[in-house]
């Protein structure tokens, strides 16, 4: 999701919820600690210099159980950032404390609450440093026979 995304879906809604990949919601009392823009600049297994931005929302639980983050305040917090920092329309990050370091998730929304997406690694060079592809995998009973895949013995095909 980018930036303008949540811009728009925040401005429809009348309270925010963010909803972890197991199902479970972020406590209600959260709060948005950090907007900023992350910058990775580095270079890939197959020598390829890469520049990846993206804007980073880090969410927070704190004891204080009477505040809630409204959707108005959000969009301020958010514009206020745009101007200061002069953040791009990219795709959003969040960072969330999990038990026992932060995770970094992607962002989508289902129409009522916004959806932290599990991020992967992966090899962005697989091509250059000898990653086979993926076999498909295929049941035994699809197989066909190789006389029905090419041809018949009397059918000079071959």
């Amino acid at each position: 999701m980018k930036l303008s995304q949540i811009k728009n879906e925040l401005k429809k809604l009348n309270s925010i919820a963010f909803q972890l990949p197991n199902g479970d919601l972020v406590p209600g009392h959260f709060h948005v600690t950090e907007v900023g823009k992350v910058t990775k600049y580095f270079i890939d297994c197959g020598g390829v210099v890469r520049n990846e931005e993206v804007v980073n929302f880090q969410l927070w639980e704190a004891n204080d159980y009477d505040h809630r983050l409204h959707p108005e305040k959000l969009v301020h917090i958010i514009e206020l950032s745009e101007k200061v920092l002069g953040l791009p329309d990219a795709e959003i990050e969040v960072e969330y404390q999990m038990k026992d370091t932060i995770g970094k998730f992607g962002l989508d929304f289902d129409g009522t609450n916004f959806l932290l997406i599990s991020k992967m690694t992966d090899c962005l060079a697989q091509d250059k440093c000898g990653i086979p592809a993926e076999k498909m995998k295929v049941k035994i009973g699809e197989l066909k026979s190789k006389e029905t895949q090419c041809c018949t013995p009397n059918s000079n095909c071959c």
